[in-house]
């Protein structure tokens, strides 16, 4: 469970990075600046959290289900922008109203990034050990500053081109809301089911769909035969 968290939140650090490449050099700055004062500034309520606690966290399914709504609220809203940005990058024509709508999206580089960074705040206060915690906390955020600037401006090097960072973004969210559901599952199931397989109904559905996908593919060369 706690391996499947930590993918989580190297995916929301990467989404946080890729939706920071389409923002001005001021915006980026003003991000990086709120990530570290948010580290500065939480270091005293953090050194209160005890790693068992954050397991109990971790394992309250109700705690789970409520930071869900907020993982698919932002996971909506990001794809959201990819797909106006989407339409806009290929000339579509849209209304006023639609371009306000994206301004939103795009200055919002998201909430997510938060938590992940105030659990890396906690790690690292457990690992460093005989040293100030105000200390800490102030190099890690000059860390974060530093990190959020950099790995914003190496992803736009590696990733030059808009629409792939948009296709990467828009299955980033996706990859976010499908590791999103499998830690607020936990392991469990919300019914369990009392009746045996129908495996005439299944055989019949399989036998259906490969008669489709061969009457496609063979449509689809005669077509193609057409044009040639």
């Amino acid at each position: 469970m706690e391996t499947v968290i930590l993918v989580l939140m190297l995916v929301v650090i990467f989404m946080t990075w890729l939706k920071l490449t389409f923002l001005k050099m001021w915006q980026i700055i003003v991000v990086a600046v709120i990530c570290s004062l948010f580290i500065g500034l939480s270091w005293s309520y953090a050194i209160q959290q005890s790693r068992n606690e954050i397991s109990e966290w971790l394992g309250n399914q109700r705690l789970m289900l409520d930071t869900s709504v907020l993982l698919t609220i932002e996971v909506f809203w990001q794809m959201a922008y990819c797909m106006l940005s989407g339409k806009l990058l290929y000339g579509e024509t849209v209304s006023r109203r639609t371009i306000w709508i994206y301004r939103i999206l795009r200055f919002f580089p998201g909430l997510l990034i938060f938590p992940v960074l105030f659990y890396l705040q906690i790690q690292v206060m457990y690992q460093i050990s005989g040293v100030d915690f105000a200390i800490v906390s102030w190099s890690l955020a000059l860390i974060v500053f530093v990190a959020v600037i950099g790995g914003s401006y190496l992803l736009k090097w590696f990733l030059p081109q808009k629409s792939l960072r948009l296709e990467v973004l828009f299955l980033s969210s996706s990859l976010v809301l499908i590791l999103g559901i499998v830690t607020t599952v936990n392991g469990t199931t919300s019914f369990k089911g009392t009746e045996p397989i129908e495996w005439n109904a299944l055989l019949a559905f399989c036998v259906l769909t490969f008669v489709c996908a061969v009457i496609g593919y063979f449509k689809f060369q005669i077509r193609k035969s057409k044009w040639n």
